[in-house]
């Protein structure tokens, strides 16, 4: 009788995080693969000139992302860094500055947010999260991301900035064809093609409905930004386009992915299940939180060395790479018992899933809150037993833990099987 092999144990000579091949692998092999980098006194540094450290540890994530001085935003956070041809003609984005015009593009867009409008995006998150669930019961999906996940942010985001109807379903296409390719590296150069011109189509779009709101304001974030006036400066036509950009990709994508992550994580552990539903309002918090550090939508982050510094044990030039890597942070077993299991009670939780704090910390944070404790309160209460029912199919990244599609399945409630929509 032949006794099966058993897998050879995981050294540092089979981990390298600069591999296409490497974001292949199965998560769980990912993340075992980031808890022995987390073993080690100081960062290892991988691939070529000028290669990237890698930071995983959860202290030296957010020491970095707090010390935006040393560890500088610019030239980009993604990688590959965007190019400077791309900037020109899109915008630089928010994510990649730093200092007096982060500061400046940051203090525009967060008085734009005014308590009226964060109070009707609050009151308008329960009324979306019901309508989808209401339809989602009427057509009976098979597909749980493009049915609810992706629903609920996306209208979201256009009702907060007021995003006519007319424009929303080429805006969504366009936002899959932008987000669909990022991070993902199939082979060492990325000729970005699509993803660009879907962007540029995106922006041109925003840009429209700006120089609209311009001339018609309305009781919308568009209008709140483009007749802002921030100690005389209000954004320009390809700031806009920028920002919204970001805001649709960003608030629209994170929020997805983490959504359905949290049906797949609630289907796995019924136990976890059974508590949030005991007491919904005591529970939420808590479980939403613990999605959010378990999946970690933004696999990571890049920073630019700015000034020579130490860190983590290891003394850092100018122009050096760091890679954050929220993923591991995440699961740091120096700040979070038992890293690996999923439990909504966990307290405290001090996860880095909206960033490492400091002045990148992620401005719709509260909104992608409370868009999924309104959204799992609808699927967990309306109809019955709503569980994934097959894997999750994950995009290979090294950005972010995309879910392409997730199989699901219900009982609609006693006498809500085709009910009117809310």
């Amino acid at each position: 009788m032949k006794v099966p092999m058993q897998p050879s144990p995981l050294t540092l000579a089979d981990v390298d995080l600069d591999d296409p091949s490497f974001w292949r692998l199965p998560r769980p092999q990912r993340l075992e693969s980031f808890a022995l980098l987390r073993q080690l006194d100081s960062p290892m540094r991988f691939g070529s000139e000028p290669g990237f450290y890698a930071l995983v540890k959860h202290a030296d994530v957010q020491e970095a992302s707090r010390a935006p001085r040393n560890f500088a935003s610019a030239p980009g956070v993604t990688t590959p860094e965007p190019a400077a041809w791309a900037k020109a003609v899109f915008g630089n984005s928010m994510v990649n500055m730093d200092g007096a015009e982060h500061a400046s593009l940051r203090r525009i867009v967060a008085r734009a947010f005014t308590p009226r409008l964060l109070a009707a995006a609050e009151a308008n998150v329960r009324e979306v999260a019901g309508r989808i669930v209401a339809e989602m019961i009427r057509d009976r999906p098979k597909d749980f991301v493009a049915s609810v996940a992706s629903r609920m942010p996306f209208e979201i985001i256009c009702d907060l900035m007021g995003v006519p109807q007319a424009y929303r379903g080429e805006i969504a296409r366009r936002i899959d064809e932008a987000s669909q390719n990022v991070g993902v590296k199939r082979a060492r150069l990325r000729v970005p093609g699509r993803g660009l011109r879907a962007l540029a189509h995106m922006q041109l779009m925003m840009v429209r409905l700006a120089r609209e709101r311009r001339r018609h304001p309305a009781d919308d974030l568009i209008s709140a930004l483009v007749c802002a006036d921030v100690e005389g400066q209000a954004l320009t036509a390809r700031q806009l386009g920028a920002f919204f950009s970001l805001l649709l990709v960003a608030g629209v994508e994170t929020t997805r992915n983490a959504i359905a992550h949290g049906l797949a994580l609630l289907s796995e552990h019924p136990d976890q299940r059974e508590l949030l539903l005991s007491d919904f309002e005591r529970y939420a918090d808590g479980a939403v939180d613990e999605i959010v550090r378990h999946s970690t939508p933004i696999i990571q982050f890049r920073r630019t060395v700015a000034t020579a510094c130490e860190l983590g044990g290891r003394e850092f030039k100018p122009g050096d790479k760091v890679v954050l890597f929220y993923a591991s942070a995440n699961r740091d077993e120096r700040v979070f018992d038992d890293p690996d299991a999923f439990d909504i009670r966990r307290h405290p939780n001090p996860h880095l899933g909206y960033g490492g704090g400091g002045p990148h910390f992620c401005l719709g944070a509260h909104l992608a809150r409370q868009e999924m404790k309104a959204l799992f309160h609808e699927l967990l209460t309306v109809p019955r037993g709503l569980r994934a029912v097959g894997a999750m199919e994950l995009v290979d990244s090294s950005f972010d833990n995309r879910v392409r599609a997730l199989p699901f399945a219900f009982e609609p409630a006693e006498g809500l099987s085709g009910a009117p929509l809310r």
